[in-house]
């Protein structure tokens, strides 16, 4: 007797794979990775490998190292010298071997900066975001949160994970807030959730207003500082620190990875919240903590951007001068009363495109931002100009930006 072998029919799936490809390439917004190397205490001077034989000098415009502070002599020599005081890494989770006396001393320091009894770390900002969120709702039976349209990815992942329901209100919209706030069930958990500088148009959440409607109808609130967190406040607390409104926030949530410099998330919060997510968050409990190299590093950063103003005043200096030159050109720069400078050009392929020639003709690094970052149709290059950008790297930049405008006949103003 004979077997015979049949083909089982089932899905392609690298066909599968590669039209999921292709519908990002025909959309305009397949994303490129731009392959740098910084040059240490020389940034925002860097060396670019992309399509090109060896290192091309480049200038970074995009990063969110928006104070240099990863390049700060004091940083990196608190780095080196956690390297070789303890070694590499961490050696586990924080419940198993991972917390060293570094983590303690940065979460110390953190809950100091945000008026906290206490902080957590996590691993990044996006981690902290949906760790905290998905379990602070599960922790409290029938929560609603209550999220501003504008909110970041890992805000959305968490309280789409959290299993609660939600409620989304218009961008900065604190009067939909409170009839949504308005109609719910008065004995129902609630908890608002927001950013303070929203990253793509620059603006500022109404801090006091949100949580004046928090006390209205007994709600918790979250915010997410991270755009903010080292930039402004007399200690680089944040908007929060700024308005001086810390005090009045349940959570405040930032990262270590942007104008720290270095890499990590963390909330700050009292101790009995500090103490839930620690115990009850997947995403923090099941995760090796961070090398107490990043985190001394972090520490170091903190402790000087809690002392030091110069770094925070020339950055913001930077970003007006940047956003006054553009105006002045005629180039379609976005409004925004913060250090972020977004320059609208409303195509993704004419986004990419713009970006690419500044990069291969003239060694400016800028990325285009599209969709879902941004909603389709406002895409647009984010300019993140910082203390030791100058008046010639800023000239360079707008002549170059208008000669491409020129060129691909896009309009500017008159």
């Amino acid at each position: 007797m004979t077997s015979e072998t049949h083909a089982v029919p089932g899905i392609d799936y690298n066909r599968a794979f590669a039209q999921a490809i292709d519908r990002l390439h025909a959309e305009g917004r397949y994303r490129v990775f731009i392959d740098i190397l910084r040059n240490k205490g020389m940034f925002p001077n860097a060396r670019c490998f992309a399509g090109h034989n060896g290192p091309k000098p480049i200038t970074v415009w995009c990063s969110n190292d928006y104070l240099a502070m990863g390049q700060h002599p004091k940083v990196i020599a608190a780095m080196e010298e956690a390297l070789h005081d303890v070694g590499a890494g961490s050696g586990g989770t924080r419940n198993i071997g991972g917390t060293t006396h570094y983590h303690i001393d940065l979460e110390t320091e953190l809950a100091d900066l945000h008026e906290k009894q206490g902080a957590l770390l996590f691993t990044s900002g996006y981690v902290s975001n949906e760790a905290t969120l998905s379990t602070l709702a599960k922790i409290l039976p029938g929560c609603i949160i209550f999220s501003d349209e504008l909110n970041h990815a890992s805000m959305i992942a968490g309280i789409r994970n959290s299993g609660c329901e939600k409620r989304v209100f218009r961008h900065n919209d604190v009067e939909h807030l409170e009839a949504l706030l308005a109609a719910e069930d008065p004995a129902v958990p609630k908890l608002i959730a927001f950013e303070s500088v929203y990253s793509m148009d620059g603006d500022i959440a109404p801090i006091h207003a949100i949580c004046d409607l928090a006390d209205k109808y007994n709600a918790l609130t979250y915010l997410d500082e991270v755009h903010a967190v080292g930039m402004y406040g007399p200690r680089g607390g944040g908007i929060s620190e700024r308005d001086d409104a810390a005090r009045r926030l349940t959570i405040i949530e930032g990262t270590l990875g942007k104008a720290f410099g270095v890499m990590g998330g963390y909330i700050a919060a009292d101790k009995q919240i500090i103490d839930v997510i620690r115990s009850y968050a997947p995403g923090f409990i099941f995760t090796t903590s961070l090398s107490p190299v990043l985190v001394s590093g972090a520490l170091a950063s903190v402790r000087h951007l809690k002392s030091s103003s110069a770094e925070r005043d020339g950055q913001q200096a930077a970003a007006a001068k940047l956003k006054a030159m553009m105006r002045d050109a005629g180039l379609p720069v976005m409004d925004s009363t913060t250090h972020i400078v977004p320059l609208m050009v409303g195509d993704p392929v004419k986004a990419k495109r713009i970006s690419d020639i500044l990069l291969a003709e003239y060694g400016v690094y800028v990325q285009p931002i599209n969709f879902p970052t941004v909603p389709r149709g406002t895409e647009r290059l984010r300019f993140t100009p910082g203390p030791a950008h100058d008046e010639a790297m800023m000239t360079e930049l707008v002549e170059a930006l208008v000669e491409i405008w020129d060129r691909m006949e896009l309009k500017l103003a008159a």
